[in-house]
Protein backbone atom coordinates (compact mmCIF):
# COMPACT_ATOMS: atom_id res chain seq x y z
CA UNK A 1 0.00 0.00 0.00
CA UNK A 2 2.56 2.69 1.04
CA UNK A 3 4.74 1.45 -2.35
CA UNK A 4 1.63 2.44 -4.39
CA UNK A 5 0.71 6.03 -2.50
CA UNK A 6 4.88 6.76 -2.95
CA UNK A 7 4.48 6.14 -6.84
CA UNK A 8 1.82 8.48 -6.78
CA UNK A 9 3.68 10.91 -5.72
CA UNK A 10 6.54 10.85 -7.16
CA UNK A 11 3.80 11.22 -10.38
CA UNK A 12 2.47 14.13 -8.93
CA UNK A 13 5.48 15.64 -8.56
CA UNK A 14 6.47 14.30 -11.88
CA UNK A 15 3.55 16.16 -13.38
CA UNK A 16 4.08 19.41 -10.85
CA UNK A 17 7.80 20.07 -12.30
CA UNK A 18 6.24 19.50 -15.59
CA UNK A 19 3.58 22.46 -15.54
CA UNK A 20 6.65 24.99 -13.85
CA UNK A 21 8.59 24.31 -16.59
CA UNK A 22 5.35 25.06 -19.58
CA UNK A 23 3.75 27.42 -17.83
CA UNK A 24 6.03 28.71 -15.00
CA UNK A 25 8.59 31.01 -17.25
CA UNK A 26 7.93 34.81 -17.66
CA UNK A 27 9.66 34.51 -21.38
CA UNK A 28 9.92 38.10 -23.29
CA UNK A 29 7.31 38.60 -26.21
CA UNK A 30 9.28 38.56 -29.09
CA UNK A 31 7.06 41.08 -30.96
CA UNK A 32 6.14 44.01 -28.90
CA UNK A 33 2.93 44.37 -31.61
CA UNK A 34 1.08 40.82 -30.40
CA UNK A 35 -2.39 41.08 -30.37
CA UNK A 36 -4.49 41.29 -27.55
CA UNK A 37 -5.76 37.66 -28.05
CA UNK A 38 -2.07 36.59 -27.05
CA UNK A 39 -2.40 38.20 -23.78
CA UNK A 40 -5.83 37.00 -22.80
CA UNK A 41 -4.14 33.47 -24.04
CA UNK A 42 -0.97 33.89 -21.56
CA UNK A 43 -3.45 35.25 -18.78
CA UNK A 44 -5.62 32.04 -19.46
CA UNK A 45 -2.30 29.55 -19.59
CA UNK A 46 -1.45 31.62 -16.33
CA UNK A 47 -4.79 30.94 -14.72
CA UNK A 48 -4.81 27.56 -16.03
CA UNK A 49 -1.50 26.95 -14.62
CA UNK A 50 -2.72 28.38 -10.98
CA UNK A 51 -5.78 25.97 -10.95
CA UNK A 52 -3.18 22.90 -11.37
CA UNK A 53 -0.37 24.30 -9.39
CA UNK A 54 -2.83 24.15 -6.30
CA UNK A 55 -4.26 20.96 -6.75
CA UNK A 56 -1.10 19.77 -7.00
CA UNK A 57 -0.13 21.14 -3.89
CA UNK A 58 -3.14 19.56 -2.72
CA UNK A 59 -2.58 16.50 -3.54
CA UNK A 60 1.39 16.32 -2.57
CA UNK A 61 -0.29 17.38 0.84
CA UNK A 62 -2.93 14.44 1.23
CA UNK A 63 -0.01 11.94 -0.16
CA UNK A 64 2.43 12.93 2.33
CA UNK A 65 0.05 12.90 5.40
CA UNK A 66 -1.09 9.52 4.29
CA UNK A 67 2.33 8.22 3.82
CA UNK A 68 4.18 10.30 6.61
CA UNK A 69 6.92 11.70 4.47
CA UNK A 70 8.17 15.16 5.72
CA UNK A 71 7.58 17.46 2.16
CA UNK A 72 8.52 21.60 1.71
CA UNK A 73 5.44 23.02 0.44
CA UNK A 74 6.49 26.73 0.14
CA UNK A 75 9.72 29.08 -0.36
CA UNK A 76 8.57 30.05 3.08
CA UNK A 77 8.48 26.34 4.96
CA UNK A 78 11.84 25.64 3.02
CA UNK A 79 13.65 28.68 4.58
CA UNK A 80 11.84 27.53 8.12
CA UNK A 81 13.79 24.60 7.70
CA UNK A 82 17.18 25.38 6.94
CA UNK A 83 17.78 29.24 8.07
CA UNK A 84 18.86 28.74 11.82
CA UNK A 85 16.93 31.40 13.25
CA UNK A 86 18.15 33.83 16.58
CA UNK A 87 17.23 32.77 19.81
CA UNK A 88 17.09 36.44 20.53
CA UNK A 89 16.85 39.84 19.38
CA UNK A 90 17.98 43.44 21.17
CA UNK A 91 15.01 44.60 22.52
CA UNK A 92 14.97 48.00 21.33
CA UNK A 93 13.53 49.38 24.71
CA UNK A 94 16.02 47.53 26.72
CA UNK A 95 19.00 50.16 27.08
CA UNK A 96 22.38 48.25 27.85
CA UNK A 97 24.01 49.28 31.44
CA UNK A 98 27.53 51.04 31.41
CA UNK A 99 29.77 47.92 32.18
CA UNK A 100 32.52 48.87 35.00
CA UNK A 101 35.94 49.65 34.44
CA UNK A 102 38.61 47.05 34.22
CA UNK A 103 39.64 46.11 37.74
CA UNK A 104 42.37 47.92 39.74
CA UNK A 105 44.58 47.35 42.34
CA UNK A 106 47.38 49.73 44.22
CA UNK A 107 49.03 46.62 45.47
CA UNK A 108 51.55 47.22 42.07
CA UNK A 109 53.80 49.40 40.86
CA UNK A 110 50.84 52.45 39.66
CA UNK A 111 53.06 52.37 36.26
CA UNK A 112 52.19 48.81 35.88
CA UNK A 113 48.60 49.38 35.10
CA UNK A 114 46.27 46.20 33.49
CA UNK A 115 46.35 45.93 29.87
CA UNK A 116 43.65 43.84 28.17
CA UNK A 117 43.73 41.79 24.73
CA UNK A 118 40.30 40.81 24.45
CA UNK A 119 39.10 42.67 21.55
CA UNK A 120 35.39 40.85 21.84
CA UNK A 121 33.16 42.10 24.71
CA UNK A 122 30.67 39.02 24.02
CA UNK A 123 33.26 36.62 23.95
CA UNK A 124 34.91 38.10 26.88
CA UNK A 125 31.83 37.99 29.39
CA UNK A 126 30.48 34.59 28.26
CA UNK A 127 34.39 32.70 29.00
CA UNK A 128 33.66 35.00 32.68
CA UNK A 129 30.72 33.58 33.46
CA UNK A 130 30.29 29.85 31.55
CA UNK A 131 30.31 27.20 34.60
CA UNK A 132 32.91 25.27 34.65
CA UNK A 133 35.40 27.91 33.51
CA UNK A 134 38.15 29.39 35.65
CA UNK A 135 36.80 31.26 38.93
CA UNK A 136 36.68 35.15 38.53
CA UNK A 137 39.77 36.60 40.05
CA UNK A 138 41.94 33.27 39.86
CA UNK A 139 44.92 34.39 39.71
CA UNK A 140 48.33 33.11 38.04
CA UNK A 141 52.07 34.02 39.62
CA UNK A 142 54.70 33.92 36.94
CA UNK A 143 57.96 32.88 38.72
CA UNK A 144 61.65 32.43 37.05
CA UNK A 145 64.28 30.44 38.53
CA UNK A 146 67.56 31.11 36.66
CA UNK A 147 69.63 28.89 38.85
CA UNK A 148 69.59 26.61 41.85
CA UNK A 149 72.97 25.32 43.59
CA UNK A 150 72.46 22.48 46.27
CA UNK A 151 72.66 23.54 49.65
CA UNK A 152 72.07 26.50 52.11
CA UNK A 153 72.41 30.06 51.51
CA UNK A 154 76.16 29.78 51.94
CA UNK A 155 76.61 28.12 48.86
CA UNK A 156 75.13 31.00 46.57
CA UNK A 157 77.79 32.54 44.83
CA UNK A 158 76.41 34.96 41.68
CA UNK A 159 73.44 37.50 42.05
CA UNK A 160 70.60 35.58 40.03
CA UNK A 161 71.29 32.20 41.52
CA UNK A 162 68.94 30.82 44.99
CA UNK A 163 69.88 27.70 46.94
CA UNK A 164 67.93 24.40 46.93
CA UNK A 165 67.03 25.70 50.55
CA UNK A 166 65.44 28.55 49.31
CA UNK A 167 64.07 26.44 46.30
CA UNK A 168 62.42 24.04 48.64
CA UNK A 169 61.00 26.83 50.45
CA UNK A 170 59.50 29.43 48.01
CA UNK A 171 57.67 26.03 47.20
CA UNK A 172 56.60 25.93 50.41
CA UNK A 173 55.14 28.98 50.79
CA UNK A 174 53.15 28.57 47.45
CA UNK A 175 51.76 25.37 49.03
CA UNK A 176 50.75 27.26 52.80
CA UNK A 177 49.44 29.90 50.73
CA UNK A 178 46.88 27.90 48.75
CA UNK A 179 49.09 27.98 44.75
CA UNK A 180 48.90 24.86 42.57
CA UNK A 181 51.93 24.92 39.91
CA UNK A 182 50.19 24.19 36.34
CA UNK A 183 51.57 23.18 32.79
CA UNK A 184 51.92 25.84 29.36
CA UNK A 185 48.77 23.84 27.99
CA UNK A 186 46.99 25.24 31.07
CA UNK A 187 48.47 28.55 31.48
CA UNK A 188 47.30 29.15 27.59
CA UNK A 189 43.99 28.07 27.91
CA UNK A 190 43.50 29.71 30.22
CA UNK A 191 44.49 33.29 29.30
CA UNK A 192 42.40 32.86 25.86
CA UNK A 193 39.78 31.13 26.62
CA UNK A 194 38.93 31.48 30.60
CA UNK A 195 39.26 27.68 30.91
CA UNK A 196 39.83 26.27 34.48
CA UNK A 197 42.78 26.66 36.66
CA UNK A 198 42.83 26.20 40.09
CA UNK A 199 41.87 29.92 41.56
CA UNK A 200 45.85 30.61 42.88
CA UNK A 201 48.17 28.92 40.46
CA UNK A 202 51.92 29.06 39.76
CA UNK A 203 54.23 28.75 36.34
CA UNK A 204 57.31 27.46 37.56
CA UNK A 205 59.65 28.52 34.82
CA UNK A 206 63.67 27.59 34.67
CA UNK A 207 65.97 28.72 32.24
CA UNK A 208 68.47 27.41 30.16
CA UNK A 209 69.89 23.79 29.39
CA UNK A 210 69.89 21.78 32.80
CA UNK A 211 71.09 17.91 33.16
CA UNK A 212 68.54 15.33 34.40
CA UNK A 213 69.81 15.98 38.08
CA UNK A 214 68.80 19.18 38.48
CA UNK A 215 65.05 18.40 37.69
CA UNK A 216 65.22 15.56 39.89
CA UNK A 217 67.25 17.18 42.35
CA UNK A 218 64.56 20.65 42.80
CA UNK A 219 61.30 19.60 40.51
CA UNK A 220 60.97 16.15 40.95
CA UNK A 221 60.03 16.72 44.69
CA UNK A 222 57.52 18.62 43.72
CA UNK A 223 55.61 16.42 41.52
CA UNK A 224 55.79 14.12 43.52
CA UNK A 225 54.22 15.73 46.61
CA UNK A 226 51.89 18.34 44.91
CA UNK A 227 52.00 16.52 41.58
CA UNK A 228 53.38 20.22 40.13
CA UNK A 229 54.83 20.67 36.99
CA UNK A 230 57.78 22.81 35.95
CA UNK A 231 58.61 24.78 32.70
CA UNK A 232 62.03 24.39 31.07
CA UNK A 233 62.98 27.47 28.95
CA UNK A 234 65.53 25.71 26.47
CA UNK A 235 68.23 25.95 24.18
CA UNK A 236 68.15 24.39 21.21
CA UNK A 237 71.72 25.09 20.77
CA UNK A 238 74.22 23.41 18.36
CA UNK A 239 76.38 22.76 20.74
CA UNK A 240 73.53 20.58 22.93
CA UNK A 241 75.24 17.05 23.34
CA UNK A 242 73.79 13.94 22.29
CA UNK A 243 73.35 12.70 26.10
CA UNK A 244 72.28 16.13 27.53
CA UNK A 245 69.19 15.83 24.65
CA UNK A 246 68.53 12.19 25.90
CA UNK A 247 68.40 13.46 29.76
CA UNK A 248 65.56 15.95 28.29
CA UNK A 249 63.72 13.83 26.57
CA UNK A 250 63.34 11.43 29.78
CA UNK A 251 62.15 14.48 32.21
CA UNK A 252 59.78 15.33 29.45
CA UNK A 253 58.44 11.64 29.19
CA UNK A 254 58.31 11.40 32.63
CA UNK A 255 55.49 13.80 33.16
CA UNK A 256 56.74 16.98 34.95
CA UNK A 257 59.12 19.17 32.72
CA UNK A 258 57.38 20.84 29.77
CA UNK A 259 60.11 22.06 27.72
CA UNK A 260 59.14 25.54 25.47
CA UNK A 261 61.29 27.39 23.56
CA UNK A 262 64.52 29.96 24.77
CA UNK A 263 66.09 30.57 21.60
CA UNK A 264 69.00 28.53 20.03
CA UNK A 265 72.04 30.87 20.36
CA UNK A 266 70.56 32.35 23.09
CA UNK A 267 73.86 34.86 23.97
CA UNK A 268 72.61 37.00 21.12
CA UNK A 269 69.26 38.32 21.59
CA UNK A 270 66.06 38.80 19.95
CA UNK A 271 65.10 42.94 19.43
CA UNK A 272 63.44 44.92 16.52
CA UNK A 273 67.70 45.54 15.49
CA UNK A 274 67.80 41.73 14.71
CA UNK A 275 67.88 40.61 11.03
CA UNK A 276 64.44 38.49 10.39
CA UNK A 277 66.79 35.87 8.82
CA UNK A 278 68.25 35.78 12.77
CA UNK A 279 64.52 36.07 14.23
CA UNK A 280 63.32 33.20 12.25
CA UNK A 281 66.05 31.04 12.97
CA UNK A 282 65.69 31.34 16.87
CA UNK A 283 62.10 30.87 16.43
CA UNK A 284 61.76 28.42 14.08
CA UNK A 285 65.05 26.44 15.02
CA UNK A 286 63.61 26.28 18.48
CA UNK A 287 60.19 25.00 17.31
CA UNK A 288 62.18 22.50 14.81
CA UNK A 289 64.69 20.88 17.50
CA UNK A 290 61.78 20.87 20.32
CA UNK A 291 59.29 18.83 18.02
CA UNK A 292 62.43 16.58 16.87
CA UNK A 293 62.83 15.52 20.44
CA UNK A 294 60.47 16.25 22.18
CA UNK A 295 57.66 15.44 19.92
CA UNK A 296 55.57 18.58 20.32
CA UNK A 297 55.20 22.17 19.16
CA UNK A 298 56.01 25.01 21.51
CA UNK A 299 53.53 27.01 22.46
CA UNK A 300 55.66 29.61 24.54
CA UNK A 301 59.24 31.80 23.62
CA UNK A 302 60.79 32.77 26.71
CA UNK A 303 62.81 35.54 25.63
CA UNK A 304 66.21 34.91 25.95
CA UNK A 305 67.65 37.65 28.32
CA UNK A 306 64.29 38.80 28.42
CA UNK A 307 64.47 41.18 25.20
CA UNK A 308 61.81 41.20 22.93
CA UNK A 309 60.34 43.86 19.66
CA UNK A 310 57.39 43.96 17.78
CA UNK A 311 59.25 42.26 15.11
CA UNK A 312 60.48 39.24 17.00
CA UNK A 313 56.66 39.34 18.28
CA UNK A 314 54.63 39.35 15.21
CA UNK A 315 57.26 36.97 13.30
CA UNK A 316 56.68 34.17 16.49
CA UNK A 317 52.77 35.07 16.29
CA UNK A 318 53.08 34.12 12.63
CA UNK A 319 54.75 30.86 13.50
CA UNK A 320 52.43 29.66 15.84
CA UNK A 321 53.71 30.58 19.06
CA UNK A 322 50.94 31.85 21.83
CA UNK A 323 52.44 33.78 24.64
CA UNK A 324 55.60 35.15 25.67
CA UNK A 325 58.09 35.76 28.78
CA UNK A 326 59.92 38.83 30.06
CA UNK A 327 61.90 38.89 32.62
CA UNK A 328 59.84 42.09 34.02
CA UNK A 329 58.65 41.42 37.85
CA UNK A 330 55.69 43.55 37.31
CA UNK A 331 52.90 41.46 38.87
CA UNK A 332 50.58 38.74 38.01
CA UNK A 333 48.32 38.05 35.32
CA UNK A 334 44.57 37.41 35.03
CA UNK A 335 42.51 36.90 32.31
CA UNK A 336 42.30 39.41 30.03
CA UNK A 337 44.53 41.58 32.60
CA UNK A 338 48.20 41.89 32.43
CA UNK A 339 50.05 44.62 34.09
CA UNK A 340 52.42 46.31 32.21
CA UNK A 341 53.81 49.81 31.38
CA UNK A 342 53.99 51.95 28.38
CA UNK A 343 57.20 53.61 28.57
CA UNK A 344 60.24 53.04 30.16
CA UNK A 345 60.72 53.92 33.75
CA UNK A 346 63.78 56.11 34.70
CA UNK A 347 63.54 54.10 38.62
CA UNK A 348 63.51 50.72 37.29
CA UNK A 349 65.95 51.30 34.08
CA UNK A 350 66.20 47.23 33.59
CA UNK A 351 62.75 46.73 32.60
CA UNK A 352 61.90 47.24 28.90
CA UNK A 353 58.69 49.41 28.22
CA UNK A 354 55.93 46.77 27.64
CA UNK A 355 52.87 47.95 27.14
CA UNK A 356 52.60 48.89 23.34
CA UNK A 357 53.11 45.21 22.38
CA UNK A 358 51.02 42.35 22.33
CA UNK A 359 50.10 41.65 25.83
CA UNK A 360 50.27 38.23 26.06
CA UNK A 361 54.05 38.53 24.39
CA UNK A 362 54.92 40.36 26.95
CA UNK A 363 53.93 38.43 30.12
CA UNK A 364 56.06 39.67 33.63
CA UNK A 365 57.61 37.35 35.70
CA UNK A 366 59.02 37.22 39.56
CA UNK A 367 62.28 36.89 39.74
CA UNK A 368 63.22 33.24 42.44
CA UNK A 369 65.49 35.85 44.61
CA UNK A 370 62.39 37.90 46.33
CA UNK A 371 59.29 35.70 45.26
CA UNK A 372 57.98 34.72 48.63
CA UNK A 373 57.66 38.46 49.64
CA UNK A 374 55.19 38.91 46.86
CA UNK A 375 53.10 35.88 46.95
CA UNK A 376 50.65 37.07 49.70
CA UNK A 377 50.25 40.28 47.87
CA UNK A 378 49.24 38.38 44.70
CA UNK A 379 46.56 36.41 46.76
CA UNK A 380 45.37 39.67 47.95
CA UNK A 381 45.38 40.78 44.35
CA UNK A 382 43.37 37.84 43.60
CA UNK A 383 40.75 38.27 46.48
CA UNK A 384 40.44 41.52 45.79
CA UNK A 385 39.44 41.01 41.76
CA UNK A 386 37.03 38.45 42.75
CA UNK A 387 35.30 40.15 45.54
CA UNK A 388 34.92 43.40 42.48
CA UNK A 389 34.50 41.12 39.82
CA UNK A 390 31.21 39.10 41.58
CA UNK A 391 29.42 42.61 43.03
CA UNK A 392 29.15 43.68 39.32
CA UNK A 393 27.89 40.13 38.18
CA UNK A 394 24.33 41.23 37.63
CA UNK A 395 25.18 43.95 35.40
CA UNK A 396 27.77 42.22 33.29
CA UNK A 397 25.14 39.77 32.91
CA UNK A 398 22.40 42.16 32.12
CA UNK A 399 24.46 44.01 29.34
CA UNK A 400 25.58 40.39 28.07
CA UNK A 401 21.16 39.29 27.90
CA UNK A 402 20.73 42.32 26.00
CA UNK A 403 23.54 43.17 23.73
CA UNK A 404 25.45 39.55 23.10
CA UNK A 405 22.62 36.90 23.60
CA UNK A 406 21.16 37.25 19.91
CA UNK A 407 25.15 37.09 18.81
CA UNK A 408 27.09 34.60 20.59
CA UNK A 409 23.95 32.79 22.07
CA UNK A 410 23.05 31.80 25.70
CA UNK A 411 25.42 31.93 28.39
CA UNK A 412 25.30 27.48 28.84
CA UNK A 413 24.37 26.61 32.06
CA UNK A 414 22.98 29.72 33.18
Amino acid sequence: MNLAKNKKLQILLLALFILIIGFGCNFPNENPNASRDNNEIQTDSTKLFQELLTTAQANILQAAIQTETPFLFSVEAQIQQTTPQPTETIDPNRTPPTLPGTFQTDLLNPRDYPHTYIADTCEFLKNRWTPGKAEPGTVVMTIMYHSIVKGDDSAVTLDNQISSERQKQIALDLYNQGFSAIDMSQFVNFMKYNDYIPSRSALLITDDRHFESYFTDHFLPLYQDYGWKVVNGWISSDSTTEDLWKENERVEAAGYVDHQAHGVVHNENMSDGSTDEYIYSELQGSIDRIQEHFGKIPQAIIWPGGTFGNRPIQIAKELGYKVGFTVNPRGPVMYNWIPLDDENDPARPSYLADGSSDPLFVIPRYWDTDVSTHIDTVRQIGKAAKEQIFANREIELEYYDIVCKSITGEIPGL
